[in-house]
């Protein structure tokens, strides 16, 4: 069976646990909660850190903490920081990433959300690109857009990435991209022209995250993604219990499709990381 990387979104920036009791918002159930998800198969985690009272924080204290006890109880496991902008200041999206994780995201365009502009103005993407080039950060892009596959491109040919981007679809926030799986297909037609050597994967929000996930598989993806951040229900009736369970789904999916999730050492060598 082929490995997929499993990658699990554990928090994000929006769910409360208003929302679905069991996001993990204090360091202490962050840990615990990918130390699940990497027991249940997923072998990449996708951070966001929170504050006190739930909102989105940039304190690199916050991203230090979190990462110490995930290298401590998930061996091996990829941990990428996320840099995006929803709820942080923009000056302090990139303060964490001296503490050098594996990867963290990147967005290279602006696109409109449903209640804000989700702005990448080019001297920030440039800035967050070559603060991850000096610690030897891979950066996971973040598509919103056709266009950010041409941004993406500006930064391989500046020499602030190399040529083998790691590049995540993100189809279902309203106002972007719609989940269309002919969409997909163009996008991926279109990453093969601009960077051929790119390993790939897509995320799918709410209700379409199983969708996506099935897309991902039928095309031979490097990932997939699943987790609380993008997704708080099993079906229309049950919340998700942890991001365990939504990562075990996602390994049911990879079953059927005759994959299984890779293992920590398999994605590092699947993106080109150290083992």
């Amino acid at each position: 069976m082929d490995p997929v990387i499993i990658a699990v979104a554990i928090t994000g920036s929006v769910p409360r646990k208003k929302d679905n009791p069991a996001v993990p918002v204090t360091v202490a159930e962050q840990i615990e909660s990918t130390h699940e998800a990497y027991e249940a198969g997923a072998s990449l985690v996708h951070l966001h850190v929170r504050n006190p009272d739930e909102s989105s924080s940039s304190d690199p204290a916050l991203f230090a903490s979190v990462l110490e006890g995930i290298r401590k109880h998930c061996p091996g496991m990829i941990v990428q920081f996320s840099t995006g902008g929803r709820g942080r200041d923009q000056a302090a999206r990139g303060a964490a990433l001296h503490h050098k994780p594996d990867m963290a995201s990147l967005a290279t365009g602006t696109v409109n959300f449903p209640s804000i502009i989700y702005e990448n103005a080019p001297a920030l993407v440039d800035q967050l690109a070559a603060t991850m080039k000096q610690h030897a950060i891979l950066p996971e892009i973040e598509i919103f857009d056709l266009s950010h596959l041409y941004g993406m491109r500006r930064l391989m040919d500046a020499g602030l990435i190399n040529d083998r981007p790691h590049v995540q679809f993100v189809m279902g926030i309203k106002n972007a991209l719609p989940v269309a799986e002919y969409l997909l297909d163009l996008l991926l037609s279109v990453l093969k022209r601009v960077a051929p050597n790119a390993t790939w994967t897509a995320a799918g929000i709410g209700r379409h995250q199983n969708d996506v996930i099935e897309w991902v598989l039928k095309r031979k993806g490097d990932a997939v993604r699943t987790g609380l951040e993008d997704n708080i229900r099993i079906d229309r009736e049950r919340l998700a219990t942890s991001n365990a369970e939504l990562v075990r789904v996602a390994a049911d999916l990879c079953a059927a499709y005759g994959a299984r999730p890779a293992t920590p050492a398999e994605a590092r060598a699947r993106l080109g990381l150290p083992a």
